[in-house]
């Protein structure tokens, strides 16, 4: 069976230190890739409005949002989510890591009753309900695409290999840009730097090409 990889949205960074840029000067948004393994459809890190996304997809695949199977989120931060809702009769898949670790990290921000930096429990519940709506992904979400665990930018964040002709890599924030490739460097908000960094090498290792999390797509040979 066939498979293509396709970017539907190209993401950004709300600030680039390798362009000079010291404070957020835009909203940032993650790489949306549709991966097409045989008859299934998977969309990753649906980043941009629900209304910019369907257009998006249109454009760039002639789909509409009920012709995608699956959802896949490299992470939990809401920049790679914005657009989830459009994907209701999808299933939403997350890497069980990262599921944990986020539900663990909610209820204790639930928990938190008190202080300057106490959180909105309605927020929090919203994230928590949103949070349940996923599924843990299985290891091989079609017959060519398999996860790629990839943490350390947060605690589960794990990207996509295609195998194919040429290996491709649906990275996320394990490889955050094209500077971030060329200066090996690692997102500078890692939650564990370290792991950060080996992830980071093992996706060189074995990707011809890397979609990154807030760029456009990486040729490495």
């Amino acid at each position: 069976m066939s498979c293509t990889v396709d970017v539907i949205s190209i993401g950004t960074l709300s600030r680039n230190a390798f362009w000079g840029e010291r404070t957020a000067v835009r909203a940032p948004h993650a790489t949306t890739t549709l991966i097409r393994d045989g008859s299934i459809a998977i969309l990753v890190d649906p980043s941009v409005p629900p209304e910019l996304l369907a257009h998006r997809l249109d454009e760039r695949a002639g789909l509409k949002p009920n012709q995608i199977d699956a959802v896949f989120l490299t992470c939990f931060l809401p920049a790679h989510r914005r657009g989830l809702s459009l994907f209701e009769q999808a299933d939403w898949l997350i890497h069980e890591s990262e599921r944990s670790a986020m539900i663990e990290h909610l209820n204790r921000a639930l928990a938190e009753t008190s202080g300057e930096n106490e959180s909105d429990p309605v927020e929090v519940e919203r994230e928590l309900v949103l949070l349940g709506r996923t599924k843990p992904a299985p290891d091989q979400l079609a017959a060519a695409t398999h996860l790629f665990p990839s943490p350390g930018a947060t605690p589960g964040t794990c990207a996509l290999l295609v195998a194919g002709a040429r290996s491709t890599v649906v990275a996320g924030d394990a490889v955050i840009s094209r500077d971030h490739r060329l200066n090996a460097r690692v997102h500078d908000r890692c939650t564990d730097a370290d792991r950060a960094r080996r992830s980071f090498a093992e996706i060189l290792e074995v990707a011809e090409i890397i979609i990154p999390g807030h760029d456009n797509t990486i040729l490495t040979m």
